[in-house]
């Protein structure tokens, strides 16, 4: 092995260890938003009667303030540019809601799938999704 291969090589490595960390910990980070918005979701909307849509974005934005402050402390351990981020951050996450409505629309008022269902299959895809933006954009 040339000096450039083990140089490139031990470069990469602990990139792709921090890259694992962040994943790991935004993951657990989103957990906590998952359970907060699901919560308030469920609450909003099957104890309150509250249209799912509505309910939805409510539960969301609670999740994503939640979600933000953690992450920016301990995910990508950023204390700079909090407005900016926050509004990056926010923006990302109004992805989320727009795909889970768009769910809802195709899957509960098209198919007749219950709200509830298509609320908790959507998370695991806004996760993945908001990941790769939020690290590319919001936290860059």
């Amino acid at each position: 092995m040339t000096a450039d291969t083990t140089s490139t090589a031990t470069g990469t490595a602990p990139a792709r260890r921090r890259l694992s960390r962040q994943l790991l910990s935004y993951t657990l980070i989103g957990g906590s938003g998952v359970v907060l918005d699901l919560v308030v979701f469920l609450l909003l909307h099957n104890a309150a009667g509250m249209d799912e849509q509505f309910a939805n974005a409510i539960s969301t934005t609670l999740g994503i303030a939640n979600n933000f402050v953690l992450n920016a402390r301990f995910t990508f351990e950023r204390r700079d540019r909090l407005v900016v981020r926050f509004l990056r951050f926010y923006a990302v996450g109004l992805t989320g809601i727009a795909l889970t409505n768009l769910l809802f629309l195709a899957f509960t008022d098209g198919l007749g799938i219950d709200a509830d269902m298509i609320k908790a299959a959507s998370l695991p895809l806004v996760l993945a999704l908001q990941f790769v933006l939020n690290r590319k954009w919001s936290f860059a």
